[in-house]
């Protein structure tokens, strides 16, 4: 089958699809908190300095901003290059492909402290959307306890990751890894049918105050035209909040990449420590050894099923399930969680 010689190709080969080079154990953190951590400590001993704080103050970084925009002394290159490594391996993405280190404010409500004077906090991004706490750093390194009940009045700058960019490589780390490329889908002369989102809305995305705006990405499930399984990935950069409407008419199922006219959509958040290499591996193995019955078969079960018991506690969080989304879809439905609705439409992909 053919995903089942891709899983082999893929362990063995990982090179091929853009594995980064792993650092040893040893000389890098194992995970995007311990990464996090250590460049927050790096620049809380950075805003002792009257430059540094100034800079920081002018910037007040509710949007992200790349971590460098506060080494207005040069003294943190090498430290926030090493975080950029070490983020880019522990997330399975390649090595040197982007900077994913970057900080923000917690919270709007900060700004107008930061600029009064307020001294900050740093911290990395709890990993836990169930942390009743964190450890955030004053200026010049002091740690200290700071709870979540409620949006802390005094400044708190976050160290985060790049989540929108990471997914965005990483949908393209899973999509090479399970062959799903554009020159593998069958052309059809005058065109083909796809579904169309045509307004989307989640209740919840799983995103307390201190985790930022959500990042939502899509795993689509079904069988190819030679009756290989099969799981797309589908970026969607535009879902940031909870209980919002949007109305993204975005391509979602592309029929004619598959055989038969049904198939599955499980929606997914990236918080951050989603390494999207083992998530690639993970969905190939559980997807191996499904076989073709000759007619639809659902594959959201199987796809969750691929994730680690980790992966359920933050990483990635899973946010819903439509199942048995046909060609000729017309309709506003909620999903299999009830968190999420969804409304489609057939589009017409006319051919060039």
């Amino acid at each position: 089958m053919r995903i089942t010689s891709l899983l082999v190709a893929f362990v063995l080969a990982g090179s091929a699809v853009g594995t980064p080079a792993m650092a040893s154990p040893e000389k890098a953190p194992n995970t995007v908190s311990e990464i996090s951590d250590g460049l927050a400590r790096a620049l809380s001993a950075e805003l002792t300095n009257n430059a540094v704080r100034n800079a920081l103050t002018k910037l007040a970084p509710v949007t992200p901003v790349d971590a460098g925009a506060l080494d207005v002394r040069g003294r943190l290159a090498a430290v926030i290059d090493k975080a950029d490594a070490d983020l880019l391996a522990v997330k399975g993405l390649p090595a040197g492909s982007t900077r994913l280190a970057q900080i923000r404010l917690g919270d709007a409500s900060m700004v107008a402290p930061l600029r009064a004077g307020a001294a900050p906090l740093v911290a990395a991004t709890p990993n836990d959307d169930n942390a009743t706490e964190f450890t955030a750093y004053n200026p010049g390194g002091k740690a200290e306890t700071v709870p979540t009940a409620s949006i802390p009045k005094r400044p708190v700058l976050f160290v985060d990751v790049d989540v929108k960019t990471a997914t965005r490589l990483g949908m393209a780390v899973i999509d090479q890894a399970t062959g799903n490329k554009s020159a593998r889908v069958a052309r059809a002369a005058n065109g083909y049918w796809a579904t169309q989102i045509k307004s989307i809305r989640f209740n919840d995305v799983e995103e307390p105050w201190f985790k930022g705006d959500a990042e939502i990405f899509a795993i689509t499930g079904g069988f190819d035209l030679n009756g290989d399984v099969r799981a797309d990935t589908v970026d969607m950069p535009y879902l940031d909040d909870e209980n919002h409407t949007y109305y993204p008419n975005q391509l979602i199922l592309h029929w004619n990449r598959y055989k038969y006219s049904a198939a599955d959509i499980v929606f997914m958040e990236d918080d951050g420590d989603t390494n999207y290499l083992a998530l690639a591996k993970a969905i190939i193995a559980a997807l191996a050894y499904i076989t073709d019955t000759g007619a639809y078969v659902p594959l959201a079960n199987a796809i969750l099923d691929a994730m680690p018991s980790s992966w359920w506690t933050d990483d990635p969080d899973y946010v819903d399930s439509c199942y048995a989304v046909t060609v000729d879809a017309n309709w506003t439905r909620t999903c299999a969680r009830g968190n999420g609705t969804l409304s489609v439409a057939p589009f017409w992909v006319a051919g060039i």
